[in-house]
């Protein structure tokens, strides 16, 4: 049976259920298998997201409140951070560690565990902000490409024949094309100083990646693609107001990418700028970005946290689906998933990208509630520390990460 389980004959093909007999190569895994990061651009306001109390037996924050029939599946950490400098121009450490625009933790893991699926990793974006943004960096230090329309996801994960011959077609010739620039670059190096050399070298690198990248693709393109009984909405919510329906559709689309298996590693960056949000019927008083730089005026953080309690309500929504989906050995989806939730701003008010509000969900973990750390001591953990205990936990042999090299495994495994 291939991978996928599917029954084809005549042209048409079926899906099957999750079945025990066919999940003989699955049962090796025992471990999370998916992981998911969730990043917002705008922080979240510290005083409302950390309990007072440590450890399981906490009061529940108000901007978790949505969050709190699932207090056994996740962990709160607080106090830690990349030690990196501060302003809204380092967000992009939030994966990155010290340094922006260096190799993501997503990247590194889709580039170990996603090499088998269609998608060794998708990017998407809910709401918008000023200027071009990226959340996840190759190893070369590129910056990823987001998906801003769920409609396209939608196609990209569940694509018609007719999509896929396209497709096809596009990355055979893209491959070729590949080819014949891999041939004369390499012909031109040899006439090339050492300095430029190495410069070349780096560009073979990107182009042995992308090359891999769509021989994985070529391999399954014609495999049966699963069609879900998920309907979009006639429009794409991209507007800047819409961004909780925008972001409520992308969480359904992530959790039924994870249950067909077409990419193990997702990301879902929530923007922010000038959006005016009405919430249970009531218009806020100022802007998404405004309120995130209150200045402690109490009526803009009461409006920040209604904004941010919102977010958690679609993250619910999604945890609960993937407590509920179960993989083909039985467990649930949240078990054999990652869920990473933070951001690179400590204190959008301020500027500040120290003391990063994080949670992690399910992954197989021993939840511990409430983590918290002082992020003042120079011998505290640093996020790049949960980061290699969430790498080791997907089977990822490291030990270092930006600037980080011990792990949270003595606190959190």
């Amino acid at each position: 049976m291939k991978r996928r389980k599917f029954l084809s004959a005549a042209g048409i093909s079926v899906a099957l259920p999750a079945l025990e007999s066919l999940a003989a190569s699955s049962s090796k895994v025992t471990g999370p298998r998916n992981f998911v990061a969730i990043g917002t651009y705008l922080g979240w306001h510290q005083n409302a997201f950390y309990p007072k109390e440590t450890g399981t037996d906490y009061s529940t924050p108000s901007t978790l409140k949505p969050l709190e029939s699932y207090k056994d599946s996740f962990t709160i950490f607080s106090g830690l951070d990349h030690r990196a400098p501060n302003g809204h121009g380092n967000w992009g450490n939030f994966l990155c560690g010290q340094s922006i625009k260096s190799y993501s933790v997503d990247q590194m893991i889709a580039d170990q565990v996603g090499g088998k699926s269609r998608f060794p990793s998708i990017q998407t974006v809910a709401g918008a902000g000023e200027g071009a943004k990226a959340m996840s960096f190759t190893k070369e230090g590129v910056g990823l490409p987001m998906i801003q329309r769920p409609s396209v996801l939608y196609k990209l994960l569940f694509p018609s024949k007719a999509d896929r011959a396209r497709t096809e077609y596009l990355l055979r010739s893209g491959r070729s094309a590949l080819d014949e620039v891999t041939a004369d670059a390499i012909a031109l190096q040899k006439s090339l100083p050492s300095s430029d050399a190495n410069i070349l070298d780096q560009y073979f690198t990107s182009l042995r990646s992308v090359e891999k990248r769509m021989g994985q693709q070529l391999a399954i393109i014609n495999e049966p693609v699963p069609q879900p009984n998920y309907k979009l909405p006639s429009y794409d919510p991209i507007t800047p107001n819409l961004q909780m329906e925008a972001e409520a559709i992308f969480y359904d689309l992530m959790a039924l990418a994870l249950e067909t298996e077409p990419s193990r590693v997702m990301s879902l960056f929530l923007d922010g700028l000038g959006q005016v949000f009405s919430i249970d019927g009531k218009a806020l008083g100022a802007g998404y970005h405004g309120l995130s730089h209150h200045g402690n005026d109490p009526a803009m953080i009461q409006d920040l946290i209604t904004i941010e309690t919102a977010h958690m309500h679609c993250l619910s929504g999604f945890i609960k689906q993937l407590q509920e989906k179960k993989t083909v050995t039985g467990k649930s989806l949240l078990d054999d998933t990652i869920v990473l939730v933070g951001t690179g701003m400590g204190d959008a008010s301020r500027h500040s990208n120290r003391d990063l509000p994080t949670l992690v969900f399910g992954g197989g973990f021993k939840h511990k509630g409430h983590l918290s750390f002082d992020h003042n001591s120079s011998s505290s953990p640093l996020l790049g520390d949960l980061y290699l205990s969430i790498m080791q936990k997907l089977g990822l042999e490291v030990s270092e990460f930006s600037n980080a090299n011990k792990n949270l495994n003595g606190h959190f495994s």
